[in-house]
């Protein structure tokens, strides 16, 4: 396996954290974004806001002196909610929530791709949701959000497929984290009735899923949707 040089946005905790360890355990060096306090032990970190072009150029530049080479993986993961039902989501939270997750991955591939393209390799791999293919009632704006991020890989992946840079989505599910963990038994037990699989999935599952899009085996995959939602989506 090639060993690469990544930046995870977002990877300070949950799925982001989650992520960045595994593809350290995998022999990559690997840099977390965050926005607040100190990287997480073990990892590198660099402060970035994906709402603000200068943080998101700044963050590169400062991860690649870390990594003493240019970003050839980005995992743009990094992402907010601001749940409401229509009538009621005021024009601020769609707004920032678009923001945050869709126009911030689109900031931070745009940055990334500038290094790819002269080293002629790069993986950028999207954290998307079952959400942005199956839909949520209260989550017009997340929904939208992460539809957006598979019409922005395939549309990278015709651009820019023939340099050698691939572009895929990675749709997780319903994922054991703090959230979940505070929901009450009888929601837990209701949503898990809706999956296939019967149960929420671990962290590290979405974590198997970008290490092995970033490996040499997937170079002839992109602009792909991987969901990692046992079953909770399958047809959309």
């Amino acid at each position: 396996m090639t060993a690469r040089n990544v930046l995870v946005t977002g990877g300070n905790r949950g799925i982001g954290l989650s992520i960045a360890t595994t593809l350290a355990d995998a022999g990559h060096q690997v840099v977390v974004t965050h926005r607040s306090g100190e990287p997480p032990q073990g990892l590198q970190g660099v402060r970035c806001e994906v709402t603000d072009t200068a943080s998101v150029d700044q963050a590169f530049t400062d991860a690649e002196s870390l990594l003493g080479a240019p970003v050839d993986v980005l995992v743009a993961n990094a992402g907010v909610t601001r749940d409401q039902l229509l009538m009621r989501m005021s024009d601020e939270d769609f707004d920032t929530v678009l923001d945050t997750n869709l126009a911030g991955a689109f900031r931070c591939a745009r940055r990334a791709v500038k290094g790819m393209i002269r080293q002629r390799r790069g993986r950028i791999v999207f954290i998307s949701s079952v959400v942005g293919l199956y839909g949520s009632p209260g989550q017009t704006n997340y929904s939208a959000s992460k539809a957006g991020l598979v019409g922005l890989a395939r549309s990278i992946s015709r651009e820019l497929g023939g340099r050698g840079i691939t572009a895929n989505v990675v749709a997780p599910g319903f994922i054991e984290t703090d959230m979940t963990a505070d929901l009450p038994d009888d929601r837990k037990k209701a949503y898990q009735a809706s999956i296939p699989a019967g149960r929420f999935a671990q962290p590290e599952e979405v974590a198997a899923a970008v290490r092995f899009l970033v490996s040499d085996d997937a170079a002839y995959i992109t602009g792909a949707v991987i969901p990692v939602d046992g079953g909770l989506g399958m047809g959309h």
